[in-house]
């Protein structure tokens, strides 16, 4: 098999159709396709296996867990079931371009890469939003400048990775620790030689889904917000660039910003106790907008009154104006 796809799912009735179709009429062949049950209660399987009998010539398995396990514990069982050469994520409330496995699986031929990235679109609905990445060959150059300085995102379904990286480097998904748990994409991206960017949207994430694990934010999302963080420095323990401080400072301020959008003050004043060594970096990340440096100093200076204006005129005003998110 040239890719295997893997797709848990959990209480996506109503997507999980949509999501199928769109991967079971992909333009590549020699794929397979995984998806992992992860004791979801509705009615999600059933539609799955109506969908996947459309499409007998396609090599599908599903795989059950007789407890739920969470994303991460989904993935990696994923993993282990795993035999192509290449391996893509994608969440079952989402939906993919049909030539995505194709284009990216041709760019890494092409490139001679073990990591391929594409763009991708926020989907609100009627509306999607275009959301682009700079193009990076160099793994080392993407680590700093896109994932820890912030322009571009650590998520795990817009990139394909050679199989080798994950079995020869031991590195799963972090059972028990869902929020930010694609930063595993980062310590995968520490361990390849070569990377290449398809510079078209293939993806479509949607932000619709109220089940979905990333649109619910408690105490334990936090946690494992900054079990992440820590694990994903940890792994990066032997990572030896130039100035792999001041990057690993960026990466730090740049998990803890969105507590500063939150409603919740806790969830403010939460900003300040986390990576306080980080702050003296503040001004130097000039990858990111000047709001966004901006929003970070009034955090530090302690205006958070001026922090809640701006999350509420650009979070709510804005976009939710622009998008009607």
């Amino acid at each position: 098999m040239k890719v295997s796809v893997i797709i848990p799912f959990f209480k996506v009735a109503s997507f999980i159709e949509r999501c199928a179709e769109s991967l079971l009429t992909q333009t590549l062949a020699d794929v397979e396709f995984i998806f992992v049950d992860d004791a979801s209660p509705d009615s999600s399987r059933s539609l799955l296996e109506q969908v996947i009998a459309r499409y007998p010539e396609r090599q599908t398995r599903i795989v059950t867990h007789p407890v739920n396990k969470g994303l991460p514990g989904a993935r990696n069982t994923g993993l282990e079931a795993a035999t192509g050469d290449f391996i893509y994520h994608c969440d079952s409330d989402d939906w993919i371009e049909a030539d995505l496995l194709e284009r990216m699986y041709d760019a890494a031929q092409a490139n001679g890469a073990d990591y391929v990235y594409c763009d991708f679109f926020l989907n609100f609905g009627e509306k999607e939003r275009y959301m682009g990445n700079p193009d990076y060959s160099d793994p080392e150059q993407m680590i700093k400048e896109g994932f820890m300085a912030g322009l571009m995102k650590y998520n795990v379904w817009n990139k394909l990775v050679r199989r080798d990286l994950y079995t020869e480097s031991g590195i799963r998904f972090p059972e028990g620790h869902g929020m930010g748990e694609d930063m595993t994409m980062i310590l995968l991206a520490a361990k390849a030689h070569r990377v290449a960017h398809v510079r078209k949207a293939l993806y479509h994430y949607v932000k619709l889904n109220t089940n979905a694990y990333s649109n619910t934010f408690s105490q334990r999302h936090i946690d494992d917000i900054f079990f992440n963080v820590n694990r994903t420095i940890e792994g990066l323990s032997d990572w030896d660039v130039p100035e792999k401080e001041k990057y690993l400072a960026f990466f730090k301020l740049n998990t803890k910003l969105p507590l500063l959008f939150s409603d919740n003050r806790k969830q403010n004043r939460l900003w300040k106790e986390w990576f306080p060594e980080a702050d003296s970096y503040l001004s130097d990340n000039k990858h990111l907008p000047f709001r966004t440096r901006m929003v970070q100093w009034f955090a530090a200076k302690g205006l958070f009154p001026l922090v809640s204006l701006y999350s509420f005129l650009v979070n709510k005003v804005y976009y939710g104006l622009r998008f009607r998110v």
